[in-house]
């Protein structure tokens, strides 16, 4: 049994040779096609598009101070002041609670009653460090936000050429990779092999018991992953380490048809997320197909988010991924909402799901509607996450004067909505002029197509939003 204490200076390469036969990744039927932008990217970006890895984008950070004692003995436990360190690791979260939660220090005057706490810092969250700096992750369950029972969030870095190590889910995977870029392999239950390269905003799915690795390339990398189950636990994932470490050895030279010295040298810990060796430049050298070949385009694990452009509407632009552009991930609709300054997600309620969201940057707000007659507003940050349970009503406005952007995820076959303008619109006048006193004016001037964002002012005190002619 080796030990992980000799991890940092024994890191095994099994090199895969020409004797396995490989098909090609990459063929003229992943060529791309102009076309102008739409909401829903097509499935010509599913699967391996032999696209260059992006040097641009970087996980890795420089640019930080550490703290008094933050280089001692994680045992010791010392306490950190995050709030004299510039730029902290790995923190992306704030410190002036009451500053940057306004909207719950001295809420609206509409909110009313009691709402389910809809808001999970991630930077509150407890962080797990992988082996030797190779990485970490965090993440949000039911357990810190007991309304979120449909679905759960992981933020994990691996660091230049680290491995999340091999390991399957009870639960389905969806990811969207935020920075760096990747390598994903796995094989099917049909035998059949997948490996493909990622960038930055692009986003892949593993559906429960795929077995995968992700391994980071030379800039490192940070993802989300998002599980279709709130009770979700990375310390539940099955690993291939503790696999073999949980069986008898003569049990595994029975299985591998070796001897039981084959085993002598297997770690005797799990490695979890690990430093590795640069994976090959040609993907080609690590594609491994037997009788059943290479995973079908259309049953793709992976999708080009990164390379559909965004559809452009006023107050900011949108895209929408969904099992119509990206059939493996049959109950994942998502969308990649950016908001100007002063605009806003205009106000609107699922259907079908509860919507998990994750904001990448920028400063919002959201106030929840639930029946029948309460209301809280949350603000929201960078590293936050949100919970929206089906069908409470909701906006989401852009408070801060960068743009916001967000992650909004549902568990639903169509990414969808039930937008308040459209139904005014939709419905005869006298209907809601009975109803809400509406004028014939305000009525008028809601869409019959939805806008997805309204434009708005910079102006936070701002109360007239007519469109000005």
């Amino acid at each position: 049994m080796r030990s992980l204490s000799f991890y940092n200076y024994i890191l095994p390469l099994v090199a895969l040779s020409s004797l396995v036969a490989a098909a090609p990744l990459v063929d003229e039927r992943h060529q791309r096609r102009q076309q102008p932008p739409q909401l829903r990217g097509g499935q010509d970006l599913l699967g391996v598009t032999g696209q260059p890895i992006d040097k641009s984008q970087t996980a890795t950070v420089d640019n930080y101070d550490l703290a008094p004692g933050q280089q001692e003995d994680a045992d010791l436990g010392f306490y950190f002041d995050f709030t004299k360190v510039k730029n902290p690791q790995p923190m992306r979260g704030n410190y002036r609670y009451d500053a940057i939660n306004s909207d719950l220090f001295t809420p609206p005057g509409t909110d009313s009653g009691d709402v389910p706490n809809a808001k999970w810092p991630m930077g509150l969250s407890h962080n797990r460090n992988g082996l030797v700096g190779a990485g970490w992750a965090r993440q949000q369950n039911d357990a810190v936000l007991p309304e979120a029972t449909a679905m759960a969030g992981v933020n994990m870095h691996l660091s230049p050429n680290a491995y999340r190590e091999l390991h399957w889910h009870k639960a389905g995977e969806w990811s969207l990779i935020l920075n760096g870029s990747v390598r994903l392999t796995a094989v099917n239950e049909d035998g059949q092999s997948f490996v493909d390269d990622l960038n930055a905003g692009d986003v892949w799915f593993f559906p429960p018991g795929i077995p995968h690795s992700i391994q980071a390339f030379d800039e490192g990398t940070e993802f989300l992953l998002v599980f279709d189950d709130g009770d979700f636990s990375e310390e539940g994932t099955f690993l291939a380490t503790e696999m073999m470490l949980r069986n008898p050895t003569s049990v595994l030279a029975k299985n591998f048809q070796t001897d039981v010295s084959a085993f002598d040298n297997l770690y005797d810990d799990q490695l979890w997320i690990f430093p590795g060796t640069p994976p090959p430049s040609d993907i080609e050298q690590q594609n491994i197909t037997g009788p059943a070949g290479f995973l079908p385009n259309n049953e793709s694990y992976s999708y080009h988010f990164s390379q559909q452009e965004p559809y452009e509407v006023p107050g900011g632009s949108v895209k929408i991924i969904d099992p119509s552009s990206f059939p493996i991930a049959s109950m994942f609709s998502a969308a990649l909402v950016t908001i100007k300054p002063g605009a806003m997600r205009e106000m609107h309620w699922h259907l079908d799901s509860d919507e998990w969201s994750f904001f990448i940057s920028g400063s919002g707000r959201v106030t929840l509607y639930s029946a029948p007659e309460s209301s809280r507003t949350f603000d929201f940050q960078g590293g936050d996450v949100a919970y929206i349970p089906v069908p409470m009503s909701h906006y989401i406005e852009n408070v801060g004067d960068e743009d916001l952007v967000f992650l909004e995820v549902l568990q639903s076959p169509k990414f969808t909505d039930m937008s308040v303008s459209q139904w005014i619109a939709l419905t005869p006048p006298q209907v809601f002029k009975d109803t809400l006193n509406l004028t014939d004016d305000v009525i008028a001037r809601q869409p019959k197509q939805k806008t997805l964002l309204k434009p708005g002012s910079t102006n936070l005190t701002e109360t007239d939003f007519t469109p000005k002619s």
